[in-house]
């Protein structure tokens, strides 16, 4: 448990589970005169800062882990197969009926108890409602980047009222204005009062993620961006923004922390100046973080004969194991001669941590007996040819594998066929949260000022003019220096940039958004292979498909392109 920090947090307060299309919500405010104390106005706000603690936590980590290069979802002989919705994730082959990509009316949700938020305390008009507004902001960005058009949701629906989607271009341009309306308004004093909630420099940075996107978020189709003619006017807005952030003095890539890989450990938490906002978890009090399920070797409990395993005990309840690496990705992360954040990563032999420092010891780990060794490359299960077990696509075996063995991704289930690709202890578990319900209590950072400076460096590189003595090759080498990785003698690429971005961020739901903008969205990596059955290169699959619940609810909308 989290022994920094304890946020108690009066979810429920606010009983709003109604999507944004419920047509029975009322507009009225509840009270005639908002009350405007300090608790009652956490007492509102508490139900919109945390809504998405669940889905953030889960399933919108999948669609965008899974449809990037940096995961693979495999199966186990049946096991983890699920319908084979992580395998469609990183064939691209999204479903309308996937529990992945199915949270669409979850973050509607939030908007309307935002909406309702901002109603009680009187209106926009009243300038305390700006933190209700950046999360209305914030949910409709979710949806726009994931889903593309969305209603433009600002106010509460009326009785009788159809709800309507927007052109993304539309909503884009409304969600920029709400935040250059709201940036003044907003606290500026980062703490522990206002950690997991919006401050100034939370709608800065996220502002600076809508404009350094701006050409893909207002093309005329998700189809029509084409990296390659990349031309954005709001570069220099990037840059403002941006150093805004960095001039404040509030934020440091290191302070807080004892190296890279102890931001993400369980008892991370306001401490961690890198973080500009962050989802704040706790294995009993604020459920919903279960990244390291799926990430976990799938036997690594422990060792098989009642011993540790190898987070340095038995941490009490099953693990899955079905996300391993991607081999393109894996080579991005091991890349550099040296380099902190490939600590995170298990590669070749597993070695044991101690369950007390998180530290890595030079003990192999052993499962039922036997040291366990990953493999980089990823191979499915062969049952249809005797003298090859497991079959690596592109290496012309004299038969494929049996085709539910592709649809689900099956590498098998021994030893071999859980080995297939590395694994991550990026947010390491711990068996006093992992009893509770497989949860865990890592903070979830959402916008990191690692990531503000790489921003700077890309906006600069594009074509921004520099500012305050700050080049791109500077705020590069600034990453690569904390994490103790080698400097670059000349300006990066932006090539160079992009596998940064991938090394620093990995595992922090940013990886498919730089895809798509660098243009490496329709690349090749892991088993999404032109000629892999069932594999998708299709530009619309860019956005997700539209819940078909969704879409059974809003009968007068349509479901996206190509789906």
């Amino acid at each position: 448990m989290k022994t920094n920090i304890k946020l108690f947090l009066a979810a429920g307060l606010i009983a709003l589970t109604s999507s944004c299309t419920d047509l029975d919500v009322k507009p009225e405010a509840q009270f005639t005169e908002y009350p405007n104390s300090e608790a009652a106005v956490e007492a509102q706000m508490a139900d919109v800062y945390f809504h998405l603690r669940g889905t953030l936590g889960r399933r919108y980590m999948e669609a965008q882990a899974l449809s990037s290069d940096e995961w693979v979802g495999i199966s186990f002989d049946g096991d983890y197969a699920d319908g084979g919705i992580y395998a469609q994730c990183s064939l691209h082959n999204f479903d309308a009926g996937s529990a992945s990509t199915g949270w669409y009316d979850d973050v509607a949700a939030g908007i309307t108890k935002a909406n309702r938020v901002i109603v009680n305390m009187g209106g926009e008009e009243n300038d305390a409602t700006a933190q209700a507004r950046y999360m209305r902001a914030y949910y409709s960005w979710i949806l726009m980047d994931s889903y593309g058009d969305t209603p433009i949701l600002d106010h509460l629906a009326a009785d009788g009222e159809q709800i309507d989607r927007s052109p993304r271009a539309d909503v884009a341009r409304w969600i920029a204005s709400e935040l250059e309306t709201i940036i003044p308004l907003l606290p500026t004093n980062v703490d522990v009062s206002t950690y997991g909630k919006p401050t100034r420099y939370v709608a800065e940075a996220l502002l600076a993620k809508i404009y350094i996107n701006w050409p893909v978020y207002t093309a005329s189709s998700v189809t029509a961006y084409d990296a390659a003619s990349y031309n954005n006017e709001k570069l220099s807005n990037v840059v403002s923004l941006c150093d805004d952030i960095i001039q404040s003095g509030k934020f440091s890539l290191s302070e807080g922390a004892s190296g890279y890989r102890s931001k993400f450990w369980p008892n991370n938490g306001y401490q961690i100046k890198d973080f500009i906002y962050a989802m704040p978890y706790d294995a009993i009090t604020a459920q919903g973080f279960q990244y390291c399920r799926p990430r976990i070797w799938r036997q690594g409990r422990n060792d098989g004969n009642g011993g540790p395993g190898y987070f340095g005990s038995d941490i009490g309840q099953s693990t899955g194991g079905n996300f391993s690496i991607s081999p393109e990705f894996a080579d991005v992360l091991m890349a550099l001669e040296t380099d902190d954040r490939q600590e995170n990563i298990l590669a070749g032999q597993i070695y044991m941590f101690d369950a007390t420092t998180y530290a890595k010891t030079s003990t192999p780990y052993t499962y039922k007996g036997e040291p366990i060794v990953l493999q980089k490359t990823i191979r499915l299960k062969n049952r249809t040819d005797a003298g090859q077990d497991y079959y690596d696509w592109g290496t012309s075996p004299s038969a494929y594998p049996a085709a539910a063995d592709i649809f689900y991704l099956n590498t098998g289930k021994d030893v071999a066929g859980w080995s297939q690709g590395y694994k991550s202890v990026k947010y390491f578990v711990i068996r006093e949260d992992f009893i509770n319900g497989r949860n865990q209590s890592n903070d979830l950072p959402i916008f990191r000022y690692a990531d503000i400076l790489l921003t700077k460096a890309e906006a600069i590189k594009r074509g921004a003019p520099a500012t305050n003595g700050q080049t791109a090759q500077s705020l590069f080498n600034q990453i690569r220096s904390y994490v103790n990785a080698p400097n670059i003698n000349s300006e990066p690429t932006l090539e160079d940039i992009y596998a940064e971005r991938g090394r620093e961020l990995f595992d922090e739901n940013w990886r498919r958004n730089d895809m798509i903008r660098f243009g490496h969205f329709e690349d090749e990596y892991g088993f999404h292979r032109k000629g892999f059955p069932t594999a998708r290169f299709d530009k619309e699959c860019r956005i997700f498909p539209i819940p078909q619940g969704t879409l059974n609810t809003n009968t007068n909308w349509k479901q996206n392109a190509g789906y």
